[in-house]
């Protein structure tokens, strides 16, 4: 493994493809803005979540909804195509948020309640529609879609793994 420990990074992306013949890599990127790959100067390409092989990022283009990464160490389209699948991580200290901002690894897992105290379930999962990030809460009888949105979301407790919401009209009905 590489100098990095896995709990120290996150993941920002995966590989999709090799792209040209100088090494350059299809990517598809998680981050909402470009300038944290810069910010990290470097990143951690993982085939198996065991071994990582650190690279510096020299050059990140955007191609439709992708982009095309090129690396330090990655300068053939035999060295590219190695990575293929592979997942793209950095070091956490390099992302940003703003104090009522979280990151989804912080959430997942935390336990979901109505203002009323009645326990809802497990947020298992999270996904973004564009708008506005969805928590996919797994109850004891079934599913929930919650909106994550100021009008629903009341209070997210990191350090009690609590989040309590305020559900809409109708959110909860079958």
């Amino acid at each position: 493994m590489g100098q990095k420990d896995l709990k120290d990074l996150i993941l920002i992306g995966h590989v999709i493809r090799p792209h040209g013949l100088t090494g350059q890599l299809k990517i598809v990127s998680y981050l909402e803005s470009e300038e944290t790959f810069f910010r990290a100067g470097s990143v951690f390409l993982s085939l198996d979540k065991k071994e990582l092989f650190e690279n510096k990022v020299i050059s990140l283009k955007r191609q439709g909804s992708a982009y095309i990464l090129r690396l330090s160490l990655v300068n053939s389209i035999d060295a590219a195509e190695r990575y293929k699948g592979a997942e793209i991580l950095i070091s956490k200290q390099f992302l940003k948020k703003d104090r009522d901002e979280f990151f989804w690894y912080e959430l997942i897992g935390l336990n979901v309640y109505l203002q009323s105290d009645k326990y809802l379930g497990v947020l298992k999962r999270i996904f973004s529609t564009g708008a506005n990030d969805v928590y996919v809460v797994e109850g004891e009888e079934r599913e929930y879609l919650i909106p994550a949105i100021h009008q629903v979301i009341k209070e997210i407790n990191i350090v009690d793994k609590k989040i309590i919401i305020l559900p809409i009209k109708g959110l909860l009905d079958i």
